[in-house]
């Protein structure tokens, strides 16, 4: 759940000096978007790891990490596993969808081929098709926010969310300062057919809800302070974050870098526990408290220094690279920007109906490498249909199970 390219957190003296509300916000601002030139892509992708044997048995801790001992991927990712024992890979910043393509592409073989010796395969769907939610990673920082989903009434969904969900997260430089709050502006307007576009995850642990994502289900459903879209879409983009992550409540606490992680069982927000409301564990928070706070705040586009892209499903191995090289465009790329401006205008709410157009106006602007991974997103959704269509037919024709280790799915 952290990303590849990181955000620059103040001076290590700094981390455990006690904060006021002022101090926070000041802490969050000031980190949330750095100047940059936009072109640098980092990518990651969670997969779920399948026992090729028994497809329907969620891979023992022990088995994955005893697999995945030593591994190092050879392009530079960061590999990490996640609270249901998904597998991620987070590329590091890289110029351009290409080398960023490139790269998840060499780390994802490397491991899949490590994995496969082992008898496990990755599944890149926006949710575990058929298992139900069960966490295998006993970090305290899981087990932490486990109980805290439980305790403010939001067990099931934070459940399904750790153990259950995938996604592919499209990692973009904010761009020179004058033009953040313009940026921003842009991306918020993309999401919905950014959404419906990466759709992959009809089913969750073999139900359906109707929709093409029920991984957005529940990212939707979960603990809206924390999980919404910041308010405001003002010229202050800093600010507004800076805003939203006092508004949210605190997860979890840890004291000291080492220290286990301890859950929040009651609804606190920074802003009351920096203000002295509502102290936590008898003391102020620290620099080091906020950025873990930080690290709990999941909305559609999270501020981490850069423009980090939180809506996309996992989609199968056949897609992932056309679909990153897509939202690449419409974002870096001012033409294709524009275009897609245009057809939102045109399209007003109707995100599905936005995007053949979309990604047709991303096309000529992708890098000619991964044209054609583009160009057949562009007859998918030309035919009106998305991956979740993919998934779907699969599970019909034979049953969910079969899904889990279906990556050809074209």
């Amino acid at each position: 759940m952290l990303s590849s390219v990181e955000q620059t957190a103040g001076d290590a003296g700094d981390a455990e000096r006690p904060l006021d509300v002022a101090a926070v916000h000041h802490h969050v601002a000031a980190a949330a978007l750095r100047a940059g030139t936009p072109g640098t892509v980092g990518l990651e992708l969670e997969r779920h790891a399948v026992d090729l044997a028994a497809p329907g048995r969620r891979v023992a801790w022990d088995r994955l990490t005893g697999a995945l001992r030593g591994v190092v991927p050879p392009a530079g990712s960061r590999l990490t596993l996640e609270p249901g024992g998904q597998v991620e890979l987070s590329t590091p910043p890289l110029p351009g969808a290409e080398a960023a393509v490139e790269a998840l592409r060499r780390d994802a073989a490397h491991v899949d081929a490590v994995l496969a010796a082992d008898g496990i395969a990755l599944l890149s769907t926006g949710t575990d098709l058929v298992r139900e939610p069960v966490r295998v990673n006993p970090g305290s920082r899981y087990a932490a926010m486990a109980e805290h989903f439980a305790a403010v009434g939001h067990g099931a969904d934070g459940a399904a969310m750790m153990c259950s969900t995938a996604s592919l997260q499209v990692n973009l430089e904010a761009g020179p300062p004058h033009r953040w709050a313009q940026r921003l502006a842009h991306l918020h307007r993309l999401l919905p057919v950014l959404a419906a576009l990466g759709a992959s995850s009809p089913l969750l642990a073999g139900r359906a809800d109707g929709t093409a994502s029920t991984r957005q289900g529940v990212w939707r459903r979960l603990e809206p302070g924390r999980c919404t879209r910041p308010g405001g879409g003002g010229t202050d983009p800093a600010g507004e974050w800076a805003a939203f992550a006092l508004a949210a409540p605190v997860m979890l606490v840890r004291d000291g870098e080492h220290a286990p992680c301890r859950p929040v069982l009651e609804p606190v927000t920074l802003a009351d526990w920096a203000g002295g409301r509502r102290p936590l564990h008898a003391r102020p928070p620290t620099a080091a408290d906020v950025d873990l706070h930080l690290s709990t705040l999941w909305p559609p586009v999270r501020l981490r220094g850069f423009l980090e892209v939180r809506v996309l499903d996992a989609v199968p191995a056949a897609w992932w690279p056309g679909l990153a090289a897509v939202v690449a465009a419409l974002v870096d790329d001012e033409r294709a920007a524009d275009a897609a401006a245009a057809v939102l205008d045109e399209a007003g709410d109707h995100p599905v109906r936005a995007a053949a157009a979309v990604v047709e106006a991303a096309v000529p602007a992708v890098p000619e490498a991964l044209r054609g991974c583009a160009a057949a997103w562009a007859e998918l959704t030309a035919a009106g249909r998305t991956p979740a269509d993919l998934v779907t037919e699969r599970a019909r024709r034979s049953g969910p199970a079969a899904c889990l280790t279906a990556e050809e799915l074209r």
